[in-house]
């Protein structure tokens, strides 16, 4: 769910200036899962550019504070959302912990990084959110750890249906800054993309395990 369009336009624009989010219908990008994409996003590049950088912690900190009650710690996801978590966490004054993709294999072998006790209430940050599967994975670890999740937010969300039923299964409330939708309009606005791209863009988004399995590159 996007809170804002005006601020899902604006952050989509950002994320196509600094190259965060690059669109190569004719020339797709090979996901780690093997999937052919017309879309690349990392969102650790906004933390190089300033400006981008405070408008999207300005946003991520305003997402939290008007979607939920006051949480008692912000959480960030490894590896792409320690950093922004840690931002929104000093924005809104609170505690900050994050979890790994995995526990370390020696010492305290944590999961969880951070002080965190049973009862508390915390907010999720991720920076992508594509099938949503890394996200509960996280949302899972405080849950087993007796932490009450109010919910995820991200910068970026690809709008799969998978991610949508998934969160929905878990009763998890998903909010994200700006999404796929959001995204394609902007670039065509801005003559990222052009009009006869949208077609196989937007067929991607429906079905992208198959999508490049029969795509003619010019």
């Amino acid at each position: 769910m996007v809170l804002n369009k005006e601020v899902a336009a604006q952050l989509a624009e950002f994320l196509l200036q600094i190259k965060a989010i690059k669109l190569q219908p004719q020339k797709p990008f090979t996901w780690a899962s093997g999937w052919k994409s017309p879309i690349y996003c990392d969102n650790r590049v906004t933390l190089s550019f300033p400006k981008v950088r405070t408008f999207i912690r300005q946003e991520l900190s305003n997402a939290v504070s008007s979607s939920f009650e006051k949480p008692d710690i912000i959480v960030g996801v490894a590896t792409g959302a320690i950093a922004q978590g840690v931002l929104v966490a000093q924005e809104l004054g609170l505690p900050f912990a994050y979890i790994r993709s995995a526990a370390k294999g020696y010492g305290m072998e944590n999961l969880i990084e951070g002080k965190i006790d049973a009862g508390q209430t915390a907010v999720v940050i991720e920076d992508l959110i594509s099938t949503g599967q890394s996200s509960l994975k996280a949302v899972k670890a405080l849950k087993d750890a007796g932490i009450i999740v109010k919910g995820v937010v991200s910068i970026f969300d690809y709008g799969f249906e998978v991610a949508e039923e998934a969160f929905k299964n878990e009763k998890c409330t998903l909010i994200s800054l700006s999404n796929y939708d959001h995204l394609i309009k902007q670039a065509l606005v801005s003559k990222y993309i052009k009009k006869d791209d949208l077609e196989s863009l937007n067929d991607w988004r429906q079905n992208p395990t198959v999508w490049g399995n029969n795509l003619k590159i010019a």
